[in-house]
C-alpha cells in the first residue's frame, strides 16, 4: 500500500436519512460524517401506515447523498479532499422501484412525478402481502427450486412481490414501466454514468437474498412470471443473468458527479450492497459470529465455510447466498420486521391524549421524555413467571417463516398492570422473537459462537441490550463504530480502489473493535426460560 494518505467514503441509505463516512484506509479511522435526512420522507409524504404503504421519492435520495457528501467533506483539512479514491455503497431492501429503459424510476418523470407507484417502495411497505400470498402458492405448485435459497417463503417485503401488486393496481405505471432496479444498484449506477437495466452491475446481495437469483437458474423463468403478470415476463429480458459480489469495480464516478459531489473525478466506485450486509462487514463478521443490526427493525447477518454448509439449505430464514456479505462464504440474513418500531408505537399510543395540545416546547419535551421515563421504571420491575407476555409480531413476521399477516399480541393483563410493566413486556417480546431466530437457526446446523450488536438501539438502550443478553443467556459485544454500515460499505470501497486485495485484508487494518459486552444475569436468565415458554405458548395461539 502506499505510504501517502487515502481515504474512501461509504454511503448508507437507512429508512430516514444518508449518511456519508469518510474513512482512512490505512486504519479505519473516521475522518468525518455527513448526514442528510430525506425532505420528503421526513415530510410524511407518500407513506400511508393504515395501508402498509412506504414510498420514497428518488429525488430524497440524490439530495440526501449531496448534502451529506458535502457536509462529510467540510471537515476534512484543506487538500484533504484529493485523497478520496474509492466509494460504495448500502441501502435499505428490498427497495425497489420501476424504471424507464435508461434506468431511471418513473417518478423523474413529470406526469408521474407525485404517483407513490413511481418511486422506490421501502423495505417495509406491506401492501404486496396478497402477492406473496401468490408468488408462493405457484413455486409450491410447481414444484420449483426458486425458494430453496429464500427460506422456503417468499416475503411481501422482497422485490418480486412488490413490483407485482404495483403492476396489478395501477396501469398507467404498468405501461410505463421497462424494468425495475434495486435502490443499491441504482445509485451505483447514477453515480457511474451507467443506469441502463440490461447493462447496470447488479448486486449479488440484492439480487439473491430478495430477487430469487441463484447461479445456477439466474431469474425465475418467464413462464412462471407470465403467470404472476405477464407484464414481469415482459420485463425478464432488461433485466439480468450475472449478479456481481461487492469486491467488484463497478465504474468511477462522472465528472457530472465528481462535481455535483465535490469530489475526484474517476474514483472507483464498487458494486453496492443492502445496509444490513454491510453493517456485518464493519463489524468485521466471521463465521460463528451471529451480527444483530438493532433499530426499528433488527437484521441478522452470519457468514459460513462453505464446506461447513455442503449444499443444505437453511429453512425459515430470509436468504443464504454464496458471496452475499464476504465473497467466498455463504451469507445468511434473517431478521425481525419491527423492534424499535414497536417502542415507538408504544410511546405513540400513550401520547394519544396530547393530540390535540399545541406544538411547543413543553409538549416535545414529554415525548422526548416518555421512553426515558418507560425505561427507568421498567428497569425497576423484576421479571416473574406471572409477568404479562407480548408477542412482537405488530409489522408480521420476518424469521423464521415470513409472514406479513400475522399480528401482535399481549396477554396476561390485570387491573393493575402498569404502563412500565406493559413496555417491559415489550421489550422482552423482541428480545424473544430474537431467541428464538437463533434457536431456529442452531436447530438447523448453524454454529453460533457470540453476538456482536450494531445500530442505533446497541448504543442508546442499555435496558435492551442487557434484557437481550438476559434472554438469549449470550453475552453480547457492542461494534464502537458509529456509522457501521456505511464502514463496510467503506472497506469494500478501499478492495475497489486496489488498496487492499481482499475484504479480508481490509478488515484486518479498517474493521472497528469492541465498546462494550452486556453479560447475562444468570438469575434473570433463569426466569425468562419460563417467560420463554409461554411466548412461544402464544405465538401458537395467535397464528
Amino acid at each position: 500500500m502506499e505510504s501517502n494518505k487515502k481515504y474512501v467514503i461509504g454511503l448508507d441509505f437507512g429508512t430516514d436519512s444518508c449518511r456519508a463516512l469518510v474513512v482512512d484506509v490505512r486504519n479505519g479511522h473516521e475522518m468525518a460524517t455527513g448526514v442528510s435526512f430525506y425532505p420528503r420522507w421526513k415530510a410524511g409524504l407518500y407513506c400511508d401506515a393504515h395501508s402498509n404503504r412506504y414510498r420514497q421519492h428518488p429525488l430524497d435520495y440524490i439530495e440526501s447523498m449531496t448534502e451529506a457528501v458535502h457536509v462529510a467533506l467540510s471537515n476534512l483539512a484543506d487538500g484533504e479532499v484529493a485523497s478520496v479514491c474509492g466509494l460504495c455503497f448500502d441501502t435499505t431492501g428490498s427497495t425497489p422501484a420501476l424504471t424507464d429503459s435508461e434506468g431511471m424510476p418513473l417518478a423523474l418523470q413529470p406526469e408521474f412525478s407525485e404517483e407513490p407507484d413511481a418511486m422506490f417502495i421501502l423495505w417495509k411497505d406491506h401492501t404486496a402481502v396478497r402477492e406473496a400470498e401468490q408468488i408462493n402458492a405457484l413455486i409450491k405448485e410447481r414444484n420449483l427450486n426458486y425458494l430453496l435459497y429464500e427460506g422456503g417463503t417468499y416475503s411481501s417485503e422482497w422485490v418480486w412481490s412488490k413490483i407485482l401488486h404495483v403492476i396489478n393496481t395501477n396501469v398507467a405505471i404498468k405501461n410505463a414501466a421497462y424494468a425495475w432496479v434495486e435502490h443499491c444498484d441504482w445509485m451505483t449506477g447514477l453515480v457511474t454514468g451507467n443506469t441502463k437495466p440490461e447493462q447496470i452491475f447488479r448486486s449479488r446481495c440484492a439480487a439473491g437474498h430478495k430477487a430469487m437469483w441463484h447461479e445456477s437458474w439466474g431469474l425465475p423463468c418467464a413462464e412462471v412470471l407470465s403467470e404472476l403478470n405477464p407484464s414481469l415476463a415482459e420485463m425478464l429480458p432488461h433485466l439480468f443473468t450475472q449478479t456481481h459480489t461487492s469486491d467488484t469495480v463497478a465504474g468511477t464516478l462522472t465528472a457530472e458527479w465528481a462535481g455535483k459531489l465535490g469530489l475526484p473525478e474517476g474514483i472507483a466506485v464498487a458494486v453496492g450492497a443492502l445496509d444490513a450486509h454491510m453493517g456485518a462487514v464493519g463489524a468485521s463478521v466471521a463465521p460463528g459470529v451471529l451480527t444483530r443490526i438493532i433499530g426499528t427493525s433488527t437484521c441478522d447477518i452470519m457468514v459460513a465455510e462453505k464446506t461447513e454448509i455442503a449444499g443444505r439449505c437453511i429453512k425459515g430464514i430470509c436468504g443464504q447466498v454464496d458471496g452475499s456479505v464476504l465473497p467466498g462464504f455463504i451469507g445468511f440474513e434473517a431478521g425481525q420486521s419491527a423492534f424499535g418500531d414497536i417502542y415507538a408505537w408504544f410511546k405513540k399510543m400513550l401520547a394519544w391524549p396530547l393530540k390535540n395540545i399545541p406544538d411547543g416546547e413543553e409538549k416535545q419535551k414529554v415525548l422526548d421524555g416518555m421512553l426515558v421515563e418507560l425505561t427507568r421504571e421498567a428497569q425497576a420491575v423484576e421479571p416473574s413467571e406471572d409477568s404479562v407476555v407480548a408477542l412482537d409480531w405488530m409489522n408480521g413476521r420476518r424469521t423464521p417463516d415470513a409472514d406479513q399477516n400475522v399480528k401482535g399480541a399481549i396477554a396476561g393483563l390485570t387491573l393493575g398492570s402498569t404502563a412500565p410493566e406493559v413496555f417491559r413486556a415489550l421489550v422482552e417480546a423482541t428480545a424473544f422473537g430474537s431467541r428464538r431466530i437463533v434457536e431456529h437457526m442452531k436447530r438447523q446446523g448453524l454454529r453460533i459462537d457470540s453476538v456482536n450488536a450494531i445500530g442505533g438501539i446497541s448504543k442508546k438502550a442499555p435496558f435492551v441490550m442487557q434484557t437481550l443478553a438476559d434472554v438469549l443467556d449470550m453475552p453480547i459485544r457492542v461494534v464502537r463504530s458509529e456509522q457501521t454500515c456505511a464502514l463496510g460499505a467503506a472497506m469494500f470501497a478501499a478492495v475497489a480502489a486496489g488498496i487492499y486485495p481482499d475484504i479480508s485484508e481490509a478488515t484486518k487494518h479498517m474493521g472497528s473493535d469492541i465498546e462494550a459486552e452486556y453479560q447475562p444475569d444468570k438469575k434473570r436468565s433463569l426466569v425468562y426460560e419460563k417467560l420463554y415458554k409461554k411466548y412461544l405458548e402464544l405465538t401458537d395461539f395467535t397464528k
